[in-house]
């Protein structure tokens, strides 16, 4: 790629071994990651950047289950199974709360469907000028620091 860039004209002014990693988070968040038992290894560090910097709702692709045991400790909030939240019968009113409180919502062992009732959810079609989204019948104000993450077991369960 910076081969590519490098033979523009007009040039292009470049920093030489820029590490996007390092504009996203730094030393530090790395270090309390870490600290918080993240693996130190790049592929976790950028993950876990991905998480905290992304501007749609971040997809975890986690067949050995490690992304929901360190992912969750890097967000505040609740974490819930949608199959779980149905047997219980708290499966809309624990997302209501999440979006209503700013909190960050994993959804756990999503699978090839989702639930229609969460299109306006998954899809940011917000409404009354983008501070409410359409949850069920009810129409929930969006806390601005709430977070939604998505999380699948096994590549397998994904259809493009």
């Amino acid at each position: 790629m910076d081969e590519c860039l490098k033979t523009i004209q007009p040039t292009i002014p470049m920093t030489e071994d820029l590490d996007v990693l390092f504009l996203l988070t730094d030393g530090a968040t790395i270090a309390r990651w870490n600290n918080e038992k993240l693996p130190s290894d790049r592929m976790s560090v950028e993950n876990a950047t991905i998480l905290t910097n992304a501007e749609r709702w971040p997809l975890m692709i986690d067949p050995q289950l490690q992304g929901i045991s360190n992912g969750s400790r890097h967000e505040r909030g609740i974490n819930c199974r949608l199959s779980d939240l149905d047997r219980r019968g708290t499966y809309l009113d624990t997302i209501e709360r999440a979006v209503s409180n700013g909190d960050c919502l994993l959804l756990e062992n999503i699978g090839e469907s989702v639930d229609p009732v969460l299109d306006p959810l998954l899809g940011r079609l917000t409404i009354k000028k983008g501070k409410y989204i359409k949850i069920g019948d009810k129409e929930i104000e969006c806390h601005p620091n709430f977070r939604l993450i998505l999380q699948v077991r096994a590549q397998d369960h994904l259809t493009v």
